[in-house]
């Protein structure tokens, strides 16, 4: 059945295309979801939409009653301005499929519509989930809130790109077990002092001077709070304050990330952030409140669901171009994490890294592309899921 994939990949090419024209971000993507729709009604595949969200799920009952599959992608977009001189440019300013998500779909699509079309042969029922807001992780959380997840008995998805590496060659699948992906969280520190003119520094408190110690402290957790041997990030990302040469302002915020590859650093990081930003501040004559904007926990992939997907994935692609193992996993964070909580499962990369195509930029830059010429192998690997996983080989 996957290898009906091969004859869909121009068909698969021209929707990527389509949908890398009309990024949208966040939970309300009324464009993309329109368009998924469409594609759905014309394959005759029946879907419902979410309540709370543009996400939709469409669902395939075999030719026999069985198991239930869920099948995952992402939609949204990011809020970066794209620089690739293609004819298929963003056609939203300031916003871009710079993550592949938009090949995310694309991929499922592929699928669904292999999967309908052969439905009879499936003992179980396979469901698509068309999920918003991956980025700001919200989009998981809402499709578990309005139940999609339930009657779930396995739960597969996979990421495009260069994840993993950008040295490892376009084809490539890597599936591995347990801990795959870190937590990733943000947090936001506002920093409060008084304001006054800058030449009389004494009659005021520097939120500025403040915030610089905070930044240089919390640098300490992990220099000499967490063990080496447990991966840990801690970034600054932005500081905004202040508003003329000679003026010290009244605030300053600094906005920032922590990824962790186990639940209870997760839970420590965030304790100390808000110890030392505040006993900092408290120093220097001012305060700090932070705020934490939990994300996701890490990627957990169950051991027996990542060997499964690994081997259907040989089949496909060959022994050579498969991966089911790496020396440390990856610090970049996915909200497919709450459907691993609920549900046994694994996420998986296909890597796009072609430097002869300009495809091995990273994620999230605003050149950022892939190779199309791989779409075809992430359709068949859900397909072969379905077939493997439902047992529609007899």
């Amino acid at each position: 059945m996957w290898e009906q994939c091969k004859d869909l990949q121009d068909e698969l090419v021209v929707m990527r295309r389509e949908l890398h024209q009309i990024p949208e971000t966040g939970g309300d993507l009324p464009q993309t979801k329109a368009y998924v729709v469409e594609k759905l009604i014309e394959m005759g595949i029946p879907f419902v939409e979410n309540q709370t969200d543009s996400g939709l799920v469409a669902e395939i009952r075999g030719g026999k009653p069985g198991k239930t599959l869920a099948l995952r992608a992402d939609m949204d977009a990011l809020p970066i301005t794209e620089e690739n001189d293609v004819p298929y440019k963003s056609r939203h300013e300031g916003r871009m499929h710079a993550c592949g998500h938009d090949t995310h779909m694309t991929m499922l699509l592929g699928a669904a519509k292999v999967l309908n079309e052969n439905k009879e042969q499936l003992a179980g029922t396979v469901k698509f989930l068309f999920q918003t807001d991956e980025e700001c992780s919200g989009g998981a959380r809402r499709m578990c809130a309005e139940g999609r997840l339930d009657g779930v008995d396995a739960v597969f998805g996979t990421h495009i790109g260069t994840i993993i590496s950008k040295d490892i060659p376009a084809g490539t699948v890597i599936c591995t077990p347990g801990c795959c992906m870190a937590s990733f969280d943000r947090f936001v520190i506002r920093v409060k002092g008084f304001g006054c003119h800058g030449s009389t520094p004494e009659k005021g408190v520097d939120p500025v001077n403040i915030a610089a110690h905070v930044v240089i402290n919390l640098q300490e957790i992990l220099a000499r709070e967490i063990a080496a041997v447990k991966p840990a990030v801690l970034t600054i990302g932005h500081i905004e304050g202040g508003f003329a040469y000679n003026v010290i302002p009244s605030e300053v915020m600094i906005e920032g990330t922590i990824r962790a590859l186990e639940e209870d650093v997760r839970q420590y990081l965030a304790k100390r952030i808000e110890e030392i930003a505040q006993n900092t501040a408290s120093t220097f004559r001012g305060q700090a409140e932070v705020e934490m904007d939990w994300g996701a926990p890490p990627v957990v992939n169950d051991a027996e669901m990542a060997k499964l997907a690994a081997d259907c994935a040989r089949e496909i692609v060959g022994d050579s171009m498969v991966i089911d193992h790496v020396d440390a996993p990856n610090m970049g964070g996915e909200d497919f994490a709450y459907y691993l909580e609920r549900v046994p499962g694994a996420f998986m990369f296909l890597s796009s890294a072609n430097p002869e195509k300009h495809t091995d930029i990273p994620h999230h830059n605003p050149r950022f592309n892939v190779d199309e010429d791989v779409f075809w192998i992430g359709s068949a690997l859900f397909v072969k899921i379905a077939e493997r996983y439902l047992g529609s080989e007899g």
